[in-house]
């Protein structure tokens, strides 16, 4: 069957979009062709508000058939943090068909070059993109993030951070050129002369273990930068996230299709309830990359057991914010209760530790004690949230019971300064919906220690007092050495201090910010421009996205001829 979506059409349609990614990530400019407000869709092919709702709408209770080989039962069970039960069904997969069924594949998607991949993943993102209000839904009652936020974070800044992968992926294939011709001198004889061509080659299949917060988000980058290397693609969803995962899986499948190529280069690994098929799926010699999102002690042991693969994790750290000086106290106070406060805490970026001198910090508004600060910043976040409507569209649900768990026993550790209340949901009564903890803790105290060492996932932070910024710039450096960090904040007007601390973060790789106080927020990065993570600490040992993310998923074979 001739293919519907020839090579040359896509190459026309989708070549400008690629060559303006390559071109953004050289530059690290602002650029994105996913739009961000909801208003921007229903032309072209896209669906409106409306549509999408009732596309998810759709869904419930369905099961969906994705034609993949191998198929052995229908799996379900996804409960919506909002309450409700999804009742989707998933092809439940016999490992040893599909895999080999997956395999096969690959030799003709390999063929088929790097340009032709590239704009093949385009055009799934596209189709995508063009069902953003309906995968909003799909993120928002799989991952508990309030509406808005699962339709930029789960829709366009998911779809920019699979873009940006395939621009990376492309680039560094094109780095070695298809074919060279070869001639060295042999003084009087005849010269030496070959034929030499590269082919970038697939590792073999990726696997992409999915995460409960950010399913879209976090799997782009893993999923689109093994398939533009060349390589077939496993999706493996948390269990209490499948529906954003299988619709991707479901696209890609039907472009593969149209393209001409093996609908089972990209496939869903869905699960029977505690069936837990993750360790067993990472340690079979067909799986030579994985990409995964989630808890430490999971990625560590990714890292120690699936020897025959290339690992790539994102796991956790204890990320901190270093508050010494300001000059728009009022503003970074603003700043630092949204960061506290969006999704619930619930974000591998949000800030954990606010180390703070015990003596207090300068500002614009003059001198301000440890007590003070901690005080300003808890009526900060009480003004942010105060209006329920307001706290809801911002705090989205709890996503589990373990951060519910978490946030209750928080109150404990110290001296509350914030206390967390209880908000209802009038849309989605069954939501678990609760506002930020702030605790005091002293930092020269060791039972201290134990909780702002460690790693405390969910709407919770510690206000912690330290002897002098000197302390505080050690006990960072600890933290990140030791825990590891995703994003690092700091406020200060003195230029020592702040090369103090970026020094720091330049010798244990650690992202960094300074003095937001505006509409940018510590825990948010930009597709093209940020890199999410740097590879260089515990907290993950790759950063998204840079040429080390997708370098390693292929490698060049040469082939020579002579004459």
């Amino acid at each position: 069957m001739a293919a519907e979506l020839t090579a040359p059409e896509l190459i026309a349609k989708h070549r400008p979009t690629l060559d303006q990614a390559l071109e953004a990530i050289r530059t690290r400019a602002y650029w994105s062709p996913h739009p961000e407000h909801p208003k921007a869709y229903g032309e072209h092919g896209s669906l409106d508000a409306a549509a999408g709702k009732a596309a998810f709408d759709a869904l419930l209770g369905t099961r969906l058939d994705l034609g993949q080989a191998g198929t052995d039962d229908w799996v379900g069970g996804e409960i919506s943090p909002y309450g409700i039960e999804l009742r989707v069904s998933y092809p439940h997969a016999d490992l040893d068909v599909l895999l080999p069924a997956m395999k096969a594949g690959q030799p003709a998607w390999r063929d088929a070059g790097a340009e032709v991949r590239a704009v093949v993943c385009l055009e799934i993102l596209k189709r995508i993109s063009d069902r953003t209000h309906e995968f909003a839904h799909a993120v928002m009652h799989t991952s508990g993030q309030a509406f808005l936020m699962a339709f930029q974070a789960g829709g366009p800044h998911a779809q920019d951070r699979g873009l940006e992968a395939v621009a990376y992926a492309y680039a560094e294939q094109v780095r070695t050129p298809e074919s060279a011709e070869w001639s060295k001198p042999q003084g009087k004889r005849d010269p030496l002369v070959l034929t030499k061509n590269f082919t970038p080659v697939p590792r073999g299949i990726g696997l992409v273990i999915g995460c409960n917060t950010f399913p879209t988000w976090n799997g782009y980058p893993g999923l689109f930068a093994s398939l533009a290397t060349g390589n077939a693609v496993l999706v493996k969803p948390h269990p209490r996230a499948v529906l954003p995962l299988a619709l991707t899986v479901r696209i890609a499948r039907e472009v593969l299709t149209e393209a001409g190529f093996a609908a089972d280069l990209v496939a869903l690994a869905a699960e029977r309830p505690g069936e837990g098929i993750a360790k067993a799926l990472a340690t079979r010699p067909e799986i030579r990359i994985i990409d995964y999102t989630g808890s430490t002690s999971f990625g560590d042991w990714l890292e120690a057991n699936a020897r025959q693969a290339q690992v790539y994790t994102e796991k956790a750290g204890v990320n901190t914010v270093i508050v010494h000086s300001t000059d728009d106290y009022k503003g970074m106070l603003s700043n630092l209760a949204f960061s506290l406060s969006l999704y619930s805490g619930q974000m591998c970026t949000t800030p954990q530790n606010l180390l703070i001198p015990r003596e207090g910090i300068l500002t614009d508004q003059g001198p301000k004690t440890f007590d003070e600060v901690t005080a300003d910043l808890a009526r900060a976040v009480d003004g942010l949230l105060g209006d329920d409507a307001r706290a809801n569209a911002l705090l989205g649900a709890i996503v589990n019971p373990d951060v519910k768990a978490r946030l209750e026993a928080a109150a404990g550790l110290g001296e509350v300064a914030l206390a967390s209340r209880e908000i209802s949901n009038p849309e989605f009564p069954g939501a678990v919906v609760r506002t930020p903890v702030i605790v005091k803790l002293d930092g020269a105290k060791p039972d201290a220690e134990a909780a702002y060492m460690s790693e405390c996932f969910g709407p919770v932070s510690f206000a912690v007092a330290l002897d002098s910024v000197t302390d505080a710039v050690e006990l960072l450096r600890r933290t990140v050495r030791e825990k590891g960090a995703m994003t690092v904040g700091a406020y200060t007007t003195d230029s020592e201090v702040e090369r103090a601390i970026e020094e720091v973060c330049l010798e244990e790789a650690a992202q960094l910010s300074f003095n937001l106080t505006g509409g940018v927020f510590v825990n948010q990065t930009a597709a093209f421009s940020d890199f999410h993570g740097s590879g260089g600490n515990p907290a993950a040992n790759a950063a998204l996205c840079d040429g080390a993310f997708v370098a390693n998923r292929f490698r060049v074979v040469e082939v020579r001829h002579q004459g």
